[in-house]
């Protein structure tokens, strides 16, 4: 038995279905009316087209057309035709309470037929095709999903649905029964959970899937979203992604964990002879990261309201640094039960963020490591709060505390600039930039509460 945290080393990791033959029978399944094809905007948004399942075949081969002016970061008006091309092997049948749906995942292609220079998901594609060119290496990666069920989106009331804590049951737990009911829609197209609890705050929640290798995880965030918000919805609750909702409280983070594999189904991660029982490999791979981190943290927190849950006592990493077992630590070594579950846990990412390029800079940040050689040094020993006592304004021990200090990092980046390719490295920071300024430039009501008596 697969024990937990455990990668799955299967080569079956789409059991529902199984390669194109097998899609192109389940999309005819005369229960499905409506197939809807996924994909995201730079900003990680989830974006949907509804196909009649007759025209399946046809749109699989040849694609469909669609205004990619018309979703943040694809392209300009004056260029704005692109085609979704589905996916086959992502096909799976969702069974709602009303009704029965197809999912499929999309990928975004210019006219000639080639990939769109501002399709995420083929920057994720990317990154794994050099990890195996060079290094002869995949990614197992399973994310936490973690999130608010929240009584509705109006803030200007009391919506919180429990005053649960952490770990605990029903009857305080209300959201335990809609938790159950994600899991049993994922359960009935071939997705598995690993476990599932209220988190630390009232109403939050957290969903861990199995691992699985890294785009496949990727597109299953897309799925869990969905499925997530609308069950969700069917109870009548508002599911939230968003970072932090809540003063003084925890915030929704996104915590990947992922190991490496050779082409012989070994854990490049494990060595039972060094210390901690960690390759040279992996500190170097944690060397690459916490070198790379502040150049993509608009990537792995990617609104700035992600900053605001960058707090001390909150589990939230602020410091750039490595743990064992520390969850004060950017880079956690989680206790691992044996060699083949000896994983790094990055816990700076946040769901508001996209997933394909959170993995891919993950994913990217460790293999510059392996290219430079260098280990990771001494573990973070004890809170690495404490650090914050000396903290200065501008302070390249700490991740970005802002997403202005976290714009003049990625601007400054060829590493960022080389990982996303100009095209979205351009449409993305100016989506960032624009963010920032609507929220530099707008008045709140705290500020006038603070300063309106000057």
């Amino acid at each position: 038995m697969r024990q937990e945290g455990e990668a799955n080393t299967d080569s079956d990791t789409v059991p529902n279905p199984v390669g194109k033959t097998a899609a192109t029978e389940a999309w005819k399944d005369e229960d499905v009316e409506f197939i809807k094809i996924f994909f995201t905007d730079l900003n990680g948004r989830l974006r949907a087209l509804t196909i009649n399942p007759e025209f399946m075949d046809q749109i699989v081969e040849k694609g469909v057309g669609f205004d990619g002016s018309s979703i943040a970061g694809i392209t300009t008006v004056d260029d704005s035709d692109r085609l979704l091309l589905p996916v086959p092997e992502s096909y799976r049948v969702l069974e709602f309470n009303s009704e029965r749906i197809g999912f499929c995942i999309a990928k975004i292609s210019n006219l000639m037929g080639g990939r769109s220079l501002s399709d995420p998901r083929a920057v994720l594609e990317r990154t794994l095709e050099r990890a195996m060119e060079e290094f002869g290496v995949r990614f197992q990666v399973a994310p936490e999903y973690e999130f608010f069920l929240l009584k509705s989106d109006d803030f200007t009331k009391n919506i919180h649905s429990d005053k649960a804590g952490y770990f605990h049951s029903d009857p305080h737990d209300k959201g335990g029964f809609v938790r159950n009911q994600i899991i049993r829609t994922l359960k009935r197209c071939g997705i598995r959970h690993e476990k599932t609890h209220h988190e630390v705050t009232a109403s939050q929640h957290e969903i861990n899937l199995e691992h699985t290798d890294a785009l496949s995880a990727a597109d299953r965030t897309l799925l869990f979203n969905y499925v997530a918000e609308r069950v969700a919805a069917e109870q009548g609750m508002h599911m939230t992604l968003m970072p932090k909702p809540f003063d003084g409280q925890n915030r929704n983070a996104f915590h990947l964990h992922i190991s490496m594999w050779n082409q012989e189904g070994e854990n490049l991660f494990h060595d039972a002879q060094s210390e901690h029982r960690l390759s040279s490999q992996a500190r170097q791979f944690i060397a690459g990261i916490l070198k790379y981190a502040r150049q993509t943290s608009i990537i792995m927190a990617s609104t700035y309201n992600s900053y605001k849950a960058y707090v001390a006592e909150r589990e939230a990493p602020m410091v750039v640094g490595w743990g064992i077992k520390n969850r004060s630590s950017m880079v956690r070594l989680p206790y691992c039960v044996s060699p083949e579950s000896t994983r790094l846990e990055l816990r700076s990412p946040d769901p508001s963020g996209n997933v394909y390029l959170q993995m891919a800079a993950l994913i990217e940040m460790g293999l510059q490591g392996l290219r430079e050689g260098e280990e990771c040094g001494p573990p973070d020993m004890g809170s690495v709060y404490r650090s914050l006592f000396d903290c200065r304004v501008w302070d390249e021990r700490f991740l970005p505390r802002s997403m202005y200090e976290a714009l003049v990092e990625a601007e400054r980046s060829e590493f960022l600039r080389n990982l996303l390719g100009e095209s979205i490295y351009n449409h993305y920071l100016c989506l960032k930039i624009a963010s920032w300024e609507e929220h530099r430039t707008h008045v709140t009501p705290r500020e006038l509460g603070n300063y309106l008596s000057c």
